[in-house]
């Protein structure tokens, strides 16, 4: 008979349409403690606390147990079903399935929810938490005093909290932002202070076109944890009311960074003073921090060297305005006078400054008679520093074009003061504490253009928000963008940004300046060589590269171009963001392409060829480093007789695997232009190259789709060879994204075409390729026959890394078979011959599958050293996917020897990277391992939505052998947690798995699970 034990709304107990009679409150209370622990031992003095406080009547233990008999009497009406209530010494324990109690079933499905939500099956953890909804009947509790009923109350209003964050996170990831208000709203105010769900309401209502309901709740938010918790609110509600102010995308507004504004210090008028005109100033907080503390260092004492502060940066970063802004902050730090000198160093089109001419300047500034000055240089200097030996001054000198230009201008001792802006780096000036400008963040990029537009119509926020990042929250092409539709009183920011999409460097102009003039400044300034560099590093489309990228595409020598970039980075027309990996600013980048387009210096042809060149690079040198990281693959030769282009140095796998993960985005970009601009063999030839990178790193969605094109190409080519290469790079990717039968389907073919051709290796490549997904699919037996198979004929072929996979693979399928001593055999053997090969790849995947071995055989201190072995042999290793699996093995292991915390510890670093590159099957195995080690730390009820979830992953991928494990890890944690029931379905479940794969280990581990339980039921129906 169907019954349920409610603990939400009213305490009651249901069997069909009858109640069963619990008489009093404390009844009702007494029930709830027992059920809320369903299966769990409760002491005596715990259920007497619960019950009455620190109230209890004179003899609580005798009236507790008379609640326990009219509960019993209660529960009578659920017949056979009815749970147990066992007295055991000075405790009970109910015996009843917990999914029976309403609560714990809700929480439970919370739980479960929550894990399939990270494990990203979204569809699954919605219906759970319907599911979970029909479990909930209201307050729990309701009508129940106690401190015991309001921590119950506390506890499981959490959950239901999280329940609606989860909801709603998901639906607000669709877009469903108005089906998540209705779910937030009523929490919201029940939780009035809970600022994380104040910032997830304000983005729905904002998404629902209910900005001005979104803006009063996070004022009202604010105000209110002010009020009631004494503090600031958070960052995190600043950030969302910005974003909604600037017109963010309400996808975008939970993960935008904010920054708040500074407003600049009020000016004071000194003389001598002839610093441009300040501006209204945004954003650049740690910058003004910076220079206004080293340049207020010494106040009040004569410093004995001067204090130096170098700007550099790209051509319109805002290095004057930062240096005019910090003089206009600091004027009354200055007493002696705030001097502004130009250097000229950043036009070609005029000499720079001498120094003789700046001190002539400088002097005639403090009030000196130009005609009465020296005219020797040397003479300047002295007579510059004598007069500022005893003055407190700031001196900014602009756009600097060297050191040499600027050291004899620095005063020497004195507590004189110097900012120095420049175009380049200057390095050699003594005391000099550089300061290298970037860009705007995108939040100071928007408030300068909203700044600068003021109080004008036809402005949309998420149009400007566009027009910042067209702009590259770059600020001169911010301000001129800004200037140019304030010119244009009829144009709304929707028309601007219109003209900007178009070509947004020539529309970067407002009549005054432009863009392309700024920029042009710095590349005339350039040298041949460099404008050549300059110019064909337009032509690169990815964000970053290094020296033979740029050799390749201007034909100089690698250490030449190297030398180049160096000098282009000095002058900041690149960045360097790691060492050798180049990169340049979008509008910088655009202006460089448009020099190339405009066909003065290049032709089109030699652009085209410049491409090629790039193209090849990157093809050759992935395939020179995929040789080295995968030396197993069975290959294609791309070279066709024609040389290698130079590339960088790769001396091991490790370098080549570094390089093919640094190159990564270079790479992809490489296959995408080769698929709209390259020949159909071209492009066969380099995604048989990055295949194995490919379905390394996770990136499946690309591959597949080219890998078919490939196929189909080899087929037309009549290259049969190349073609069955082809079906083996398919099948790996389909074997990685779980999709098996297609896996073995496109391996079966490509063996059928290697034995036709009578190719001993690549039909022994076939072998190994098909078994993969016939192991993963539980079909051992013929895994083992076709490597019996391939180890007969691979010593005539005399391929010593061939025969050590093999051999290694064999193993693994006589483990599977719980042939242990042949298993031991073949990895032993396999691990010394690719120890001879030198191939460490070969080696700790042999050591991994010894570790599985002994921990099999029972023998966990040898499968401990095994796998720690391995990892550490891994460690020299890029692959990180391979590297994830090795620890989830490890941790599998500790959780057996009872190190449950470094178990958790590997498999909450293992996760992440396994489903990052899209591996679901050991992403389900780290999820279930994950469950285990929590049930072995006592923690049954938190293991289950991982065991769940694991469940879930594994049946959408059929992965039979796994789906056996998950059901009997599954089947444990439920008969920990009481749920029998569903224990035994899994159990049965799972030994039928077993035995459908010939897996004789699991399904004798299944059945004596089965009769354990059994035994346990039998044995209470007997005691009972």
């Amino acid at each position: 008979m169907e019954f349920e034990i409610r603990l939400s709304g009213a305490v009651e107990v249901r069997a069909a349409d009858r109640r069963g009679d619990l008489g009093s409150t404390k009844a009702r209370l007494a029930l709830a403690s027992l059920a809320w622990d369903a299966g769990r031992t409760v002491g005596v003095d715990t259920l007497i606390r619960r019950i009455w406080d620190d109230h209890p009547p004179g003899k609580p233990a005798a009236a507790l147990h008379a609640y326990v008999s009219r509960i019993r009497a209660a529960l009578r009406i659920a017949g056979a079903d009815a749970p147990r209530i066992v007295s055991r010494t000075h405790s009970y324990v109910m015996y009843v399935d917990p999914d029976r109690v309403d609560l714990r079933c809700y929480t439970s499905r919370v739980e479960q929810a929550r894990s399939l939500r990270d494990s990203d099956d979204k569809e699954a953890a919605l219906r759970l938490l319907d599911r979970a909804e029909k479990c909930w009947h209201g307050e729990p509790l309701a009508g129940i005093t106690g401190s015991w009923a309001e921590h119950l109350r506390a506890t499981v209003g959490e959950t239901r909290l999280a329940a609606a964050m989860i909801r709603t996170g998901i639906l607000l990831d669709e877009g469903k932002f108005a089906d998540a208000v209705p779910v937030l709203l009523p929490l919201a105010e029940e939780h009035p202070v809970d600022e994380a769900l104040a910032e997830r309401l304000a983005v729905a209502l904002y998404g629902s076109n209910r900005t001005a309901e979104a803006t009063r709740l996070l004022q009202r938010t604010r105000q209110r944890v002010v009020r009631d918790i004494g503090l600031d609110a958070g960052r995190g509600l600043h950030r969302v009311h910005q974003g909604i102010l600037s017109g963010t995308p309400a996808s975008a507004l939970l993960r935008q960074e904010g920054a708040a504004g500074a407003k600049p210090a009020r000016p004071t008028r000194r003389v001598p003073d002839n610093l441009p005109r300040d501006i209204p100033w945004v954003g650049r907080r740690d910058e003004l921090r910076s220079l206004t503390s080293a340049l207020c260092e010494g106040q009040g004492a004569s410093a004995v060297v001067v204090t130096v502060e170098a700007i550099d940066g790209m051509p319109g970063v805002g290095k004057t305005a930062l240096a005019t802004h910090v003089g206009h902050r600091l004027r009354d730090r200055f007493p002696d006078g705030v001097l502004f000198l130009s250097l000229g160093g950043g036009s070609p089109d005029r000499t720079a400054t001498t120094p003789a001419r700046a001190l002539t300047e400088l002097l005639r500034l403090l009030g000196m008679n130009s005609q009465e000055l020296p005219y020797k240089t040397d003479e300047l200097v002295a007579l510059w520093r004598s007069v500022a030996r005893d003055r407190r001054m700031l001196v900014i000198l602009d756009d600097a074009a060297s050191s040499d230009q600027v050291a004899p201008l620095l005063p020497g001792a004195s507590p004189t003061a110097v900012m120095v802006t420049s175009r380049r780096r200057l390095p050699g000036l003594p005391g000099v504490r550089p300061l290298s400008l970037d860009v705007l963040p995108p939040q100071d990029a928007m408030a300068l253009f909203t700044r600068r537009l003021g109080a004008r119509g036809g402005v949309d926020e998420a149009d400007m928000a566009e027009i910042v990042r067209i702009c590259g929250h770059l600020p001169l092409a911010i301000e001129i963008a800004a200037s140019r539709l304030l010119a244009r009183p009829s144009w709304t920011t929707s028309d601007l940004l219109h003209q900007l999409r178009g070509a947004r460097l020539a529309q970067l102009h407002d009549g005054e300046r432009a863009m392309t003039h700024v920029f042009a400044l710095s590349y005339r300034a350039l040298t041949t060589e460099q404008q050549l560099v300059f110019r064909r590093v337009g032509l690169h489309a990815g964000i970053e590269f290094g020296p033979h990228a740029v050799a390749a595409l201007t034909g100089l020598s690698a250490d030449t171009a190297g030398q180049v970039m160096d000098e282009l980075l000095t002058q900041h027309l690149v960045v360097e963001k790691s060492p050798y990996r180049f990169t340049m600013h979008d509008l910088l980048h655009g202006y460089a392409r448009s020099l190339v387009e405009a066909g003065d210096t290049d032709s089109r042809e030699e652009s085209r060829q410049a491409v090629r060149r790039l193209m090849d690079h990157y093809l050759h040198a992935a395939d020179r480093a995929d040789r080295l990281a995968y030396p197993f693959r069975s290959r294609i030769d791309i070279g066709a007789g024609a040389p290698d282009p130079p590339g960088p140095e790769l001396a091991d796998a490790h370098t080549a695997e570094q390089w093919l993960i640094t190159e990564r985005g270079n790479l992809l970009h490489t296959l995408d232009w080769l698929a709209d601009h390259g020949t159909a063999h071209q492009l066969a030839c380099a995604v048989h190259v990055l295949a194995g990178f490919l379905e390394m790193e996770g990136h499946l969605v690309t591959a597949e789709p080219l890998l078919r094109r490939a196929v189909a190409h080899w087929h037309t080519a009549g290259d049969s060879a190349a073609r069955a290469r082809a079906l083996l790079d398919l099948s790996a990717v389909y074997n990685h994204s779980a999709r098996y039968a297609e896996g073995i389907s496109v391996a079966n073919e490509a063996l059928e075409t290697a034995r036709a051709l009578g190719d001993l290796r690549l039909e022994s490549e076939c072998i190994h390729q098909l078994s993969i997904p016939l192991w993963q699919t539980g079909q051992y037996t013929q895994v083992r026959t076709l490597h019996q198979h391939s180890l007969s004929f691979l010593p005539q072929t005399d391929n010593k890394r061939q025969i050590a996979r093999s051999r290694n693979m064999l193993g693994i399928a006589h483990l599977h078979l719980a042939e242990n001593q042949e298993a031991l055999e073949c990895f032993s053997r396999a691990l010394a011959e690719f120890t001879e090969l030198g191939d460490e790849r070969g080696r700790y995947s042999a050591l991994n599958n010894i570790a599985k071995l002994c921990q099999r055989m029972g023998d966990p201190e040898a499968a401990e050293s095994a796998y720690r072995e391995a990892i550490s042999v891994a460690e020299g290793m890029g692959n990180r996917r391979e590297k994830a699996t090795l620890r989830m093995n490890l941790a599998s292991l500790l959780d057996t020897l009872g190190k449950t915390d470094e178990a958790l510890a590997l498999y909450g670093e293992a996760l992440p990277v396994l489903r990052a590159v899209g591996d679901r099957r050991a992403e389900a195995i780290a999820l279930n391992g994950t469950g285990r080690a929590h049930r072995a730390a006592g923690r049954a009820e938190e293991a289950l939505p991982w065991h769940v979830t694991a469940l879930s992953v594994i049946r959408r991928i059929h992965a039979v052998s796994e789906e056996a494990d998950v059901l009997y890890d599954l089947a444990l944690t439920e008969r920990a947690t009481g749920r029998v029931t569903q224990a035994v379905a899994h159990l049965e479940e799972s030994r039928a798995i077993s035995r459908r794969i010939s897996a004789p280990a699991e399904e004798e581990r299944a059945a004596r699970a089965l009769a354990g339980i059994r035994g346990v039921l039998a044995e209470r129906r007997t005691n009972s």
